[in-house]
């Protein structure tokens, strides 16, 4: 066994861990697991060190690497796990350079662990290429940016991804390019705050821009999806895009996080609820099928009963379909950690109770969708996906075609044909 990869938490790590198995894997590392960790609540945080004791009695041989947001944040505290041999940086990870180190480390019995550098440091971002996905999956990301230039007061992210920076559009047509020649039919492009793209980049070029230049330069490709955005950043491209272009899905995920003003604004937000609401109008009258995800976090500091109802009530005003919900929870260093918290037992009623309206309008969805057809990517056997990201259970057909279906019914949260 070589290198094995353990990924907690977002897209982006999703595609950094294919990264991460080739350069580690060209360094020589061998009989390693690589953790690459999520810092984003107090859970994903406990659910790498679980994870790594668990793997460390499973294969007391193997030497266990943590890497990804948490590492960043907090590499005393993995690197004081007796389970734990190295701890590389967030920017790190992504370079040869830092396995070849963490090998030599390995070999001569270095007792140093941590191989942190400053994130807030790194200023540019090198395109890495990916041949193409371990998995094999017909539906891969691709990363287009990293970082963060906001301070969302509950948010510990910056410190673990550092300051904005983009990839060059040439070299992610290039990425979307050499992964649709490898037989990957749906690609989906992905960042800390995918909005943000270009800023730094000459001529600051947008999100629209690019994903324009993708659908041109790239006429093989099946489909492109696009991860979380900030609905405030939306630029005109884009929605022309949305408008125009079948192959870019009618599914975007919102980064909303409260249906309330106040709380909006302690949480240093840059949009209103009217702003959401609009945005959501405004995509419905480009693209009338377009179904919108969003992440909510329930029981953030101060939130009182009567805020908390304008978040649920934000689910039917925006015609949300998908709801992540995200129990608060306060991150040491961040400002909204030293707010007045909500109860414990507060936070997880209201979750639950968001919850709950999340999954009724899901099935709302899944109703409304019997007896139309729709072309589902299969992406494992048995099971697809349609345009709007609702899975699908679709039996006898080739992992990574494409297929026409009429839906026929719904099982639990998934449809039939």
């Amino acid at each position: 066994m070589a290198v094995d990869i353990v990924t907690f938490g977002c897209r982006l790590n999703a595609f950094e861990a294919e990264v991460i198995r080739s350069k580690a894997e060209a360094a020589g590392l061998s009989d390693t697991i690589v953790i690459n960790s999520c810092a984003v609540t107090n859970e994903a945080v406990a659910q790498a060190r679980q994870s790594i004791r668990k793997l460390k009695r499973e294969r007391p041989e193997a030497r266990i690497v943590v890497t990804g947001c948490a590492a960043q944040t907090q590499a005393a505290m993995f690197a004081g796990m007796a389970e734990v041999d190295r701890v590389v940086g967030n920017d790190d990870k992504m370079r040869g350079a830092a396995w070849r180190e963490t090998r030599h480390a390995f070999d001569l019995g270095a007792s140093e662990k941590i191989a942190v550098s400053d994130i807030m440091a790194v200023k540019e971002m090198a395109p890495h290429l990916v041949d193409g996905y371990a998995s094999g999956l017909p539906r891969v990301f691709v990363q287009v940016q990293n970082g963060c230039d906001h301070r969302c007061t509950f948010c510990i992210i910056p410190f673990g991804r550092g300051n904005s920076r983009s990839v060059p559009m040439g070299a992610v047509v290039d990425q979307v390019r050499t992964l649709v020649e490898r037989g990957h039919a749906e690609i989906v492009l992905t960042g800390v705050d995918l909005t943000s793209y270009g800023a730094d980049l000459p001529g600051a070029p947008k999100l629209g821009l690019l994903t324009k230049q993708i659908l041109r330069h790239v006429p093989e490709l099946k489909r492109l999806r696009i991860s979380s955005i900030d609905s405030i950043e939306a630029d005109d491209d884009l929605l022309d895009a949305i408008a125009e272009d079948a192959r870019l899905m009618p599914h975007l995920h919102l980064s909303l996080q409260s249906g309330d003003d106040m709380i909006l604004k302690r949480m240093k937000r840059r949009h209103s609820r009217q702003d959401a609401i609009g945005f959501c109008e405004q995509v419905r009258r480009l693209r009338p099928d377009v179904i919108f995800g969003a992440d909510i976090i329930a029981g953030f500091p101060t939130e009182t009963e009567d805020m908390f109802s304008r978040s649920l009530d934000l689910v039917e005003q925006c015609g949300l379909t998908f709801l992540h919900v995200f129990p608060y929870s306060p991150r040491p260093g961040t400002p909204a950690a030293r707010m007045p918290q909500v109860a414990g037992s507060e936070i997880k009623e209201r979750a639950k109770r968001l919850r709950a309206v999340g999954e009724a309008a899901l099935q709302q969805r899944l109703q409304a969708e019997i007896g139309a057809r729709r072309d589902v990517l299969i992406e494992s056997e048995g099971q697809g996906r349609t345009e709007h990201y609702l899975p699908v259970t679709v039996v006898g057909e080739q992992v990574g075609s494409i297929v026409t279906r009429l839906i026929a019914g719904v099982d639990r949260e998934r449809l039939t044909t």
